[in-house]
Order: structure tokens, then sequence, then C-alpha cells
């Protein structure tokens, strides 16, 4: 009798948040409102392609006069354009830094954690809450997870935990923070907060990956940057994982990126040669044309100025949905008043799955099972309906 391999597979979960989606486009309700997905939208609900974009792109079409390969690194002028805004002045941190095209900010990060395990990470250390993604990466690639309270209970971070895991990690053991506009909680550490991890991974031998996916969207290109910067101030290695796929609206692109920062400038062809043969085994060669199209923005200043104030555009909008809810203070049994001091895309409201499911079936309102929302599905047309209705199942 032939072996039946396929029945020994079990059924896995539906992706949560793709079960959403499907929910609300079935929804009637005109006022009905959609705060799962994680895409920017306008105070009209859209999500446009970035004007900067447009442009890039239509010269890429007339210039552009081939489709071959580029290799597993990818487009190497978009990766080295990108890093003056990631890194700062001294981009290569004096020939210590370069990188690598992936396929999105997702790409990056599994190339993070599994290049880090290759170099002999036994252990990674992950905040919780986090982007759910980071422990399906983790769990795929086997390589051990061990969690620590990011947030506090007022809303800010919990200094206090990651410091006391960078201080007693050893030399084989990862940290992976959030750069900036932290996913899910919108928490995110203060400039002070960051000084002193980053002392504590220089005394440490943890090594740091900061999962940079939202730079521009907090407080702006340069202020995001700070936390990561200082870190690899003060380290002699340490991976980054990049996203492009929020700051330039390039969603279905899937553009990242994957730098590695080494003690020698002499060791960064070792290490890549071990990330590419990664990358080469995982996807072979990473999607161009988003890169090819942001390579084209950055090399251009007119469309850089026209980026950077979209770009602007989004984090102002974003900050004023902020305040509104920040104003409204107690909502019911929620306080709202800390989602003012937060960052980026996202939130997490403390309600619980019961009262997730009431504003959905009652009042038409979308979003993740943890409470987390999308800050960018809320305009100035929906969200007094959005305070009443937390207040409404939490009062």
């Amino acid at each position: 009798m032939a072996l039946r391999m396929l029945e020994r597979l079990t059924p896995q979960a539906p992706d949560a948040l793709l079960a959403l989606i499907k929910m609300h486009a079935a929804d009637p309700r005109p006022d009905k409102i959609d705060l799962g997905v994680g895409v920017y939208r306008t105070g009209q609900g859209d999500t446009p392609v970035f004007s900067a974009i447009k442009k890039a792109e239509a010269r890429l079409v007339e210039e552009q006069d081939s489709k071959s390969y580029l290799g597993p690194e990818g487009d190497m002028g978009f990766v080295n354009a990108l890093m003056p805004y990631i890194f700062g002045a001294d981009a290569t941190m004096g020939g210590r830094i370069t990188g690598m095209q992936t396929p999105g900010g997702t790409g990056a990060v599994r190339l993070a954690v599994a290049l880090a395990q290759r170099a002999g990470v036994q252990k990674l250390h992950l905040g919780k809450p986090s982007w759910p993604n980071h422990a399906q990466i983790l769990n795929d690639i086997a390589l051990e997870t061990v969690w620590f309270d990011h947030a506090c209970e007022d809303g800010t971070a919990n200094l206090e935990a990651v410091l006391e895991v960078i201080s007693s990690a050893g030399p084989n053991e990862a940290v992976l923070l959030h750069g900036a506009c932290h996913n899910p909680t919108g928490i995110d550490y203060s400039n002070d907060a960051w000084d002193a991890i980053a002392d504590a991974f220089a005394e440490s031998g943890a090594f740091p990956i900061i999962d940079l996916a939202y730079q521009g969207l907090g407080h702006g290109m340069e202020e995001d940057a700070y936390g990561m910067r200082r870190v690899l101030g003060a380290v002699p290695e340490a991976f980054v994982a990049y996203s492009c796929d929020k700051n330039f609206g390039v969603y279905r692109d899937r553009v990242g990126a994957f730098y590695a920062m080494t003690r020698e400038p002499s060791d960064l062809d070792t290490v890549f040669s071990n990330a590419n043969a990664l990358a080469r085994a995982s996807w072979s060669m990473p999607p161009d044309h988003g890169a090819a199209a942001i390579r084209i923005i950055l090399r251009d200043s007119e469309l850089t100025d026209i980026w950077l104030d979209e770009l602007t555009q989004m984090r102002e909008r974003m900050r004023q949905v902020r305040s509104v809810l920040g104003d409204a203070g107690m909502s019911g049994g929620v306080d709202l008043s800390p989602l003012a001091h937060q960052n980026g895309l996202f939130s997490t409201l403390p309600v619980t799955p019961e009262q997730v499911k009431q504003l959905r079936e009652e009042h038409g309102i979308y979003m993740a099972g943890s409470g987390r929302i999308n800050i960018a599905g809320l305009t100035m047309g929906n969200i007094e309906k959005f305070i009443n209705a937390v207040a409404a199942v939490t009062g």
C-alpha cells in the first residue's frame, strides 16, 4: 500500500486578520470601520500610491533596459541610497555596515534571525506583545524564544524589563527590539531609555537585532532612527531589519533591506557570503520593481522632497487622530489618553475578545482580537462613533 504522506498534515488556524478583512467586506453597514489591516489610510479612507512613487515608476518604465537577474543581494543602488536616512551622516560606520535587499521587512527579519542562528545565537529575547510574525518566524527556524514584558499597565515601555534581559543575556543570545512605532502597542522607548539600553548592550554580551519597519511614521526620519543609531554606536556588531512598505507605501511590492554591522570592515565579506547563501535558499532573488523606484526617488532631490512631504502628511494625520483620542480621556472603562503619546500606525486597547466581538457585531467596528487597532483607520468623520462605541461596550 502506498504511503499517504499528505494525510499527516494537520489543519492550521487561518490568519485572523485575513478573516477580519473578509468579514468587513461582507458587512453591508455604511458606517462600518476597519481598524484591522495594517495599511495607512487617508482621511477619506484610501490607501493611495505616493505621487513620488508614481513619478519614479514612470521614469523606471522609460529608463529600465533589462529585467535580468540582479543576484541574491538585489538592487544595491537602492540599499546604498537608503543608508544615510537609516544610519546618518557616517552611514557605513567607517566601512563596517553594508546590506542587501530583501522581500519586505518580513524577509529582512527572517534573514537576520536565521543568520544570527548560523553565527551561534541559541536564544532570542523578544518583548511581549510583538508583531505576530516575529514568533512565527522564530518558531519556523526553531530558534528558542524567551519573552519579556514590553509595556507597563500605564501605557509606557517597561524599561526595567528590557534592561534586565540585556544585562543578563549571554554571548550566544540576541535581543530583538522594535526601532520605532512599536507594533502592536505604539509604545516606544524614550531617548533617555534608548541611552540606557545602548549602555546595557555595551556592557553585556547580548547581540542586538533592531527591526525598523516604520521609520518616519512616529516623529520624523531622524527622530525615529535615534534608538537604533544609539545602540549601533555602542556595540561592535548588530543586525538591522528594515522595511519600506509603510514609509513609501509599497506594500504589495515587498521592499525591505537587511543590514549588518561588524567589528571590522574585513568581516563583512564573510557575513554576506552567508547572508547571500541563506537568501538564495529562501527566495533566490528579491523583487526589484519597488526597490528600483525608491532608488530613483532617493537619487533625485526633487522626488526626495516630494516623498518626505507625503510622509510628513501621513505622520501628521495619525498624530491628529491620536490627539483627538487622547483628549477623549476615559471612554467607558478604557483610558484613551495614553494613545496621544504613542507612535505609528498601531495601538492596543485593554479590551477583552468578547468586547472586540461586541464592537464588531453591534457597532460595525472591526479590530484584532488582541485589541490592536490601526490608528489610520480612524478619521475625523468616524472617530466620535468609535469613542462612543468603546464607551458602550466597556462602561
